[in-house]
């Protein structure tokens, strides 16, 4: 369990990214997927990071420092209708250039509600990270809400869709039972080894 969570800074500009003195492990995924849920919900924290009803709150990329060892990035989610043509590239440009930066990334967790069946968007998104060759584990959110049988389709379903590797790890989680949470735990401290 992690002991000291602190709000760093919010970026919204690269050249106000922090010093990379930590290794860093970033979130992303679409606007309503749960990204400040997880957050909360996987720190322990209550409202460490700000959970809105308003999908596409998030329009900076958060850092959080963890007991004085990694970073933890929330990302601006993508795919919300609402939010304006220039705010939504500006978006884009930060989180690409962030990204690309010279950092010590170690991994990337995208996240999805499990709900819902892949989109263009998704698929995209996938496309994106392969091409960056970025490392990055799928987390399935909202598990609480289906029965088991309907969590193993949509799995393969998420897995087929978006031509998830084999070596890829796909966790299944609920921000709100803060179910599937432990084996996420274990896996980032061998990536932070």
């Amino acid at each position: 369990m992690f002991k000291r969570v602190e709000f760093l800074k919010s970026v919204y500009r690269l050249e106000d990214l922090p010093p990379p003195e930590y290794p860093e492990i970033a979130i992303l995924g679409r606007s309503n997927a749960g990204k400040s849920s997880f957050i909360n919900a996987f720190l322990n924290q209550k409202k460490i990071a700000r959970v809105s009803s308003t999908p596409g709150f998030t329009q900076a990329l958060n850092f959080f420092l963890v007991d004085r060892k990694f970073f933890l990035v929330d990302l601006p989610g993508y795919g919300f209708a609402k939010v304006p043509k220039e705010v939504y590239k500006n978006w884009q440009i930060l989180i690409e250039g962030y990204l690309r930066s010279p950092r010590d990334f170690r991994l990337l967790f995208l996240i999805f509600d499990i709900r819902r069946t892949p989109d263009e968007l998704d698929k995209a998104l996938i496309k994106f990270v392969n091409y960056l060759k970025t490392p990055y584990a799928i987390l399935l959110n909202k598990i609480d809400s289906l029965s088991k049988k309907d969590i193993e389709d949509q799995k393969e379903t998420f897995s087929k869709s978006l031509k998830i590797q084999e070596k890829t790890e796909i966790f299944l989680i609920s921000c709100k039972e803060k179910l599937g949470f432990e084996p996420i735990r274990a896996f980032l401290k061998k990536i932070l080894k």
